[in-house]
């Protein structure tokens, strides 16, 4: 039985106030508060097996490194990839992405190559792009987005040339809460023989993952946006493709040996994960797993689509409301024609209202909706249908004001 009141008390900053009202925490696309088990989790590696991971001899590092390699097993089964080897652990879903851009397009391309991406992309997966483009002299296409918020796949086919190279593009939208058909995506691109990397930051904390079923080449996510620590993220590659790409960073943990003449590096996953890696952190991720595990991410999945279907039915009744993406299951944005999102947001806070409001890093589908920004509310498995009562309340408070 899936009990959010039960669930709440695992996450104390829940219980605060804010300008004197309870906290209504809904800017869980941005990041998701942390459970107390998490928390516990690093806090008791600090305090007891704190020690530099891999190639320690004493009793701490060989605890240390125990558990940072645990971590990478546990991620390989959520993801259910098919070896440890698969899995690189990143500062988060930007450095998965600028990583593989760098190498990817270092190794794999020439000067008038071309790379996909989508209107609906986080600046995340469109700068690392356009940075290799202007450096390398590569071409950005970009898949465009139909009026009811979706990809449109038969331009995305008419995209492909013998000079396309990668498919980048996103599992759910942080603005629209589309979940773009990735499936279908990944087919057309093997069609095409060019390999797809998608970005599953949004994706990771709502929808069970699996990366052989999905057979997409690189996928990448965050644990902050996933009831884990920040500062953590993985990067996923076939083996085939992480062999071919050369390292990212240099220094130590990398190699294998180093002379004034030559260095070799390391075998997979280690190769791309230079210095002392965010040991603490790779547990918490681990542990943030286990704690979305045994709830159930089915069950998660339907409380936010209830969430959302319950925030919409009241959002709907609102005068001058235009709403994006309304077919999300745990995103909703918006804005009220004649004030400004901006406004909205501010005053909202003053009620403990936590929503976030701007281009969400996703200004190229802004201007393709005609807007600066919007209103976005996101839900995550500890909101309840009272907060979205409190939030509706709270906006046509606020609405009246104008």
């Amino acid at each position: 039985m899936y009990n959010p009141a039960t669930i709440r008390e695992k996450f104390p900053i829940l219980s605060r106030e804010v300008h004197g009202h309870p906290l209504v925490y809904l800017d869980n696309a941005a990041t998701t508060q942390k459970p107390l088990c998490v928390l516990d989790a690093m806090r008791e590696e600090y305090l007891n097996v704190n020690a530099n991971v891999h190639r320690g001899v004493h009793y701490l590092s060989q605890q240390a490194t125990d558990l940072h390699e645990a971590a990478r097993e546990r991620v390989k089964t959520f993801i259910n990839a098919r070896k440890i080897e698969e899995i690189v652990f990143t500062r988060g879903t930007t450095e998965a992405i600028n990583l593989v851009a760098a190498t990817f397009c270092e190794s794999q391309m020439q000067e008038n190559d071309e790379i996909i991406v989508s209107e609906m992309e986080h600046h995340s997966n469109i700068v690392p792009w356009q940075l290799q483009a202007k450096k390398h002299g590569f071409i950005v296409k970009v898949i465009p987005m139909t009026d009811d918020f979706q990809l449109d796949i038969e331009a995305y086919k008419k995209l492909f040339t013998e000079r396309t190279k990668l498919v980048s593009v996103t599992h759910i939208s942080n603005v629209l809460g589309t979940e773009n058909p990735v499936d279908e995506i990944v087919e057309i691109a093997h069609q095409n023989g060019v390999p797809v990397l998608i970005d599953a930051a949004q994706s990771a904390p709502h929808a069970k993952l699996n990366v052989q079923r999905l057979d997409c080449d690189f996928l990448a996510f965050s644990g902050h946006k996933m009831y884990g620590p920040t500062g953590i993220g993985v990067l996923y590659g076939k083996e085939e493709w992480l062999e071919k790409l050369p390292p990212y960073q240099g220094g130590g943990e990398m190699i294998d040996r180093v002379t004034w003449e030559k260095t070799t590096f390391e075998r997979l996953p280690f190769k791309f994960e230079a210095g002392t890696p965010d040991y603490i952190a790779t547990h918490g991720l681990a542990t943030a797993i286990n704690f979305l595990d045994e709830i159930g991410q089915n069950r998660i999945f339907e409380h936010e689509k209830s969430l959302t279907k319950h925030c919409l039915e009241q959002l709907r009744d609102i005068d001058g409301i235009n709403l994006y993406g309304h077919d999300s299951s745990s995103v909703v944005s918006f804005n009220v024609k004649g004030i400004h999102h901006l406004d909205i947001g501010t005053l909202l806070d003053r009620l403990g209202i936590a929503v976030r409001t701007g281009h969400h890093c996703a200004q190229p589908l802004m201007s393709r909706l005609n807007v600066q920004g919007t209103v976005r509310a996101s839900f995550a498995l500890y909101n309840i249908p009272d907060e979205i009562d409190v939030f509706c309340d709270g906006l046509r408070r606020v609405l009246k004001m104008f």
